[in-house]
């Protein structure tokens, strides 16, 4: 079988078994994503300091206090 002859026959399963919804839903577990995330995440962490984030971290939520 050709590499293209063994994706329609995976497709094909994949449908039948799962049915369609469930077929889509297994398919987007495997995207690989978009753009370049070792660039991205630099953008938005190397501005922060180490001090930065343990304030954040310690800082309580005030959305679970009830009273």
């Amino acid at each position: 079988m050709t590499p293209e002859q063994i994706r329609l026959a995976g497709l094909e399963a994949l449908a039948r078994e799962l049915g369609p919804v469930g077929m889509v839903r297994f398919l987007q577990q495997f995207d690989i994503g978009r753009g370049d995330y070792s660039k991205e995440r630099h953008q938005w962490l190397d501005s922060l300091r180490i001090e930065d984030i343990a304030r954040t971290i310690e800082k309580p939520d005030d959305s679970s206090n009830t009273q």
